[in-house]
């Protein structure tokens, strides 16, 4: 014979101000070292390790090509007039421009983070007078 009586489940209601509230403990207890500002801290750490690395040509491309994205649909919402393939070929152009810049000016700004984490900014040159 089939069951008649479902059994009952438990559900997360929210509130009157529409959060969520779950019943008791739903997960794993945190350990020592997992609680309090050790997001924070992990996070700290994991900026300091991303400006740390050296810049790479490959996210050079990648920032020109959102940028030539991004430039290219402001041609074509401003400059309506315009025949489409000198959109394309200004765009092209731009994207050519962009790489080389973004890279030499993260190299830059990496060199210069480089040098002031080992001790200090470089010293000024000095004519030889």
């Amino acid at each position: 014979m089939a069951q008649t009586k479902k059994k009952r489940q438990t559900k997360h209601r929210g509130n009157a101000a529409g959060q969520v509230e779950a019943r008791g403990r739903t997960g794993r207890r945190l350990e020592p070292g997992e609680r309090g500002r050790d997001g924070r801290l992990d996070a700290r750490a994991r900026r300091l390790q991303r400006l740390d690395t050296p810049p790479t040509w490959r996210g050079a491309i990648n920032r020109a090509g959102i940028a030539t994205l991004f430039f290219f649909l402001l041609l074509v919402l401003f400059f309506r007039d315009q025949p489409f393939a000198s959109k394309v070929f200004i765009a092209l152009f731009m994207l050519v421009v962009y790489i080389p810049m973004g890279y030499y000016t993260d190299l830059f700004i990496y060199r210069r983070r480089q040098a002031k984490r080992a001790g200090g900014a470089k010293p000024a040159k000095r004519d030889a007078a």
